[in-house]
This record gives structure tokens, C-alpha cells and sequence, in this order.
């Protein structure tokens, strides 16, 4: 058990060490930076939502009340779909940065719609943002590697070593006090900026706690490599070699290559492929016989079976028929592409466990909600919304009733699944 004069002796002893003050200096900035960054981004989210919600529904209500009939109100009428962030989500941005999080969407095919994601930034997206997990999972290594990698073998290299080690008592006492000492220090260095940002955020005490775990354990096992290298009783400069070399391996060289076997063992169709699927179905139906749309449009709404008669000519029943006739062309496809996804972020959660780093920013991003899978929920949430408005304007085409606006005001709503 360490003294508490041992104790702060090792931390007015860390006090006068340039180098690591250099480093723990660098670790707040460097979390400061990336929590603001965060926070900045959550916010600029937020505040696009609130504005994207009041435009849409002022643009609806003005479309609508142009409108003399309900297959006019219903191509006419945008609705906006989001995914609000959480209050951690400042800490990951996870897949917010390359996931469409907002569509507006109508009456027309569907996939389509959900598929056509609007990149405001594709070089900001491809190279990503520095947010807190980033931080935490690559470049805290490094920081924990440059504080703690010559506290041993400097001393043996300055001869020192017998002398401290005879003064200890316990050989390896002075170095595991010192150690500690420094983790704690860079554990506080990284977490207080941190906290700000949650109390900011007003993100729930119980998401930071859990948070703060995550990384005290990653730099934990950092800490833990780091003494595993140091058995080697090799030199300084070695042992830093060596250590970036791990570092390389388990954050760069693992991660990549784990994503690169995920994606050949699990194939995804693109959204891509979706989006040409569900279009050249659309689009050929204006040439077909409009019985052809109508079966198997019934097939899956026998309810208007007895409204289906579809006389020459157009007619509104039979365009919004063939839009989710496109729909249903590209539900298969659809279903893999979503599948596949689940199956690649299984497959890459079990490849993370041989890299810490990569463990540590997936389960940031999860607590954060902004992982595939809430990607995958914000989508279906979507789709269920879509149904809604399917259902209420179905009801009034196939029974011809009159378009009044004050109906209009029935509705369905988007409301955020979180």
C-alpha cells in the first residue's frame, strides 16, 4: 500500500518533469479541442432540425392549400424525417458523419427517397472529424506510451535503478506508484473537458460514467503494454520503438485489415444499386398495362380491391399504385443491403476485440447512439412513417373523396423514435 507522502512525492516529482507536463498539457487541449468540436456539431444539428421543422411545415401548409385534389396534396406535400442527436452524441459522431440523418420525404417510392443522402461536406465526411472517442481510442495510446515508457529503463539508463530500488524497498513500488501517478493525471486531463461538455449537453450522469469507465480501462491496458514491453530491461529508444510499433498494429494495421475481411466475407448491395432497382421499376410502369401495377399492388392491399377498376387514362390510384409497386420491386434488395449491414457491424464488433482502440470507439459510439445499428432504426422509423401517410391518403383516393384542406390537418406526424 502507497504512502500518501509517497504519493505526492511521485506527483511534485511529475510536477517538475517538462516532458510530461508537455504531455498531459497536450492531452487537455487536445480533448478540449475535440469536445468542442463535438458539441459544436451537435448543436449545429440541432438547431438545423428546429429550422428544417418550421420550414416544413410552413412550405406543406402552402403547397396544400394550393392543392383541388388529395393525389395533387399528396405529390405536392414534403414531409421531414430526423434523427435527432442524443446528448452524448457530442462525444461520438460515429456513423452521423458519413449517415444521412434527415430526408424529406412523399407519397413516391420510398427507397429512393431514403437512399438519396445529401453530403454537405464529402471531404469532411471521407476524412472524418476528431471527436472525444477518436481522442480516447487512438491518440490517448500514444500519450500513455510517451509518459510512462522510460520511467523504468531512463533510470536503469542513468544509473540510478539499484539506488531507487534499494530506497523503495520494493523494486517495483516506485514505478508502480509512478505509473499511477501519470494515468491518473492523463485520465483527469482527458475526462474534465469531458464533463464540461456533458454538463453542457446535459447529457445523464449515469452515459458519463460509463463513458469515463470505458476509457480509465482502455488507458488501464495501455498502461498494462506498456509494463509487458518494459520486462524486456531494453533501452529507451527500443522500448519507445517498440511501443509505437504495437500502437500501429492493434489502432492502424488490425482495424484496417479486419474492415477489409468484413466487407469480402459479408457482401452489401450499394444503396446505389436500391435507388436504379426501384427507379427502372417506377419508370416502366408508365408503359405497362395498368392491370399489371394493380395485381400486385392488391395483392398487398386487398382492402381496395373493390376500388381498383382503373379506367384509360390517368389516374391517381394507379400512380401511387406503381410508386410502392417500385417499392415492393426493391424490398428484397432492400432487405439485404440492411441485413448485410447488420451482419458486417456484427462481424466488425467481434474483429474490434483484437484492437482496444477499436473496442473502446464502438462502444462510445453505442452509448452515444450513433452506431449502424440506430442508423438501421432511424431508417425503419422512416419507413414506418411512410406507411402512415400511405394509409391516409389511400383512404381518400380510393374512395374519391372531395379534397378539403381542414382534412389535410389529420396528417400523420413524424415523431423521432428517441
Amino acid at each position: 500500500m502507497n504512502h500518501p507522502s509517497a504519493l505526492l512525492r511521485e506527483a511534485w516529482l511529475m510536477s517538475r518533469d517538462r516532458a510530461a507536463i508537455f504531455w498531459l498539457g497536450l492531452a487537455f487541449l487536445l480533448s478540449a479541442i475535440s469536445v468542442a468540436s463535438g458539441v459544436a456539431e451537435v448543436r449545429h444539428q440541432r438547431v438545423e432540425i428546429a429550422k428544417l421543422v418550421e420550414l416544413d411545415a410552413i412550405d406543406r401548409n402552402a403547397e396544400l392549400a394550393r392543392q383541388s385534389d388529395w393525389g395533387g396534396a399528396a405529390y405536392y406535400a414534403f414531409h421531414f424525417t430526423y434523427d435527432p442527436p442524443s446528448d452524448l452524441a457530442f462525444a461520438a459522431l460515429g456513423q452521423r458523419e458519413s449517415a444521412a440523418w434527415k430526408h424529406r420525404v412523399r407519397m413516391l417510392a420510398l427507397e429512393g427517397q431514403i437512399h438519396e443522402t445529401d453530403a454537405s461536406n464529402p471531404e469532411l465526411a471521407l476524412a472524418g472529424r476528431i471527436d472525444f472517442s477518436f481522442f480516447a481510442a487512438y491518440i490517448a495510446p500514444l500519450l500513455v506510451i510517451f509518459l510512462l515508457y522510460d520511467l523504468k529503463s531512463g533510470e536503469r539508463a542513468a544509473g540510478r535503478m539499484e539506488l531507487l530500488t534499494a530506497t523503495a524497498g520494493n523494486s517495483a513500488a516506485p514505478w508502480r506508484t509512478r505509473a499511477a501517478i501519470r494515468i491518473a493525471a492523463l485520465a483527469a486531463c482527458m475526462l474534465l473537458p469531458l464533463g464540461v461538455g456533458a454538463a453542457v449537453m446535459s447529457a445523464p450522469a449515469a452515459d458519463l460514467v460509463l463513458v469515463s469507465v470505458a476509457v480509465a480501462l482502455h488507458l488501464l491496458v495501455w498502461w498494462g503494454l506498456v509494463a509487458l514491453v518494459d520486462r524486456l530491461s531494453a533501452a529507451p529508444t527500443t522500448q519507445l520503438t517498440l511501443l509505437v510499433g504495437v500502437w500501429l498494429l492493434l489502432a492502424i494495421l488490425v482495424p484496417a485489415t479486419g474492415r477489409i475481411l468484413v466487407e469480402r466475407a459479408v457482401p452489401v448491395p450499394s444503396g446505389a444499386d436500391i435507388l436504379m432497382l426501384q427507379r427502372e421499376a417506377v419508370n416502366r410502369a408508365w408503359d405497362m398495362p395498368k392491370e399489371d401495377t394493380m395485381v400486385p399492388f392488391i395483392e398487398r392491399h386487398p382492402e381496395w380491391a373493390d376500388y381498383s377498376a382503373i379506367d384509360a387514362g390517368f389516374d391517381w390510384r394507379w400512380y401511387y399504385a406503381f410508386q410502392q409497386v417500385g417499392d415492393q420491386a426493391a424490398e428484397e434488395i432492400s432487405k439485404a443491403y440492411t441485413l448485410g449491414r447488420l451482419r458486417r457491424d456484427a462481424a466488425a464488433g467481434l474483429a474490434a476485440w483484437m484492437s482496444p482502440p477499436a473496442l473502446l470507439e464502438r462502444h462510445l459510439q453505442f452509448l452515444a447512439g450513433t452506431d449502424v445499428r440506430s442508423v438501421i432504426a432511424y431508417e425503419q422509423s422512416v419507413r414506418d412513417f411512410h406507411a402512415e401517410l400511405r394509409s391516409f391518403y389511400y383512404a381518400r383516393l380510393f374512395r374519391g373523396k372531395d379534397f378539403r384542406l381542414e382534412d389535410a390537418d389529420g396528417l400523420p406526424e413524424y415523431i423521432p423514435a428517441h
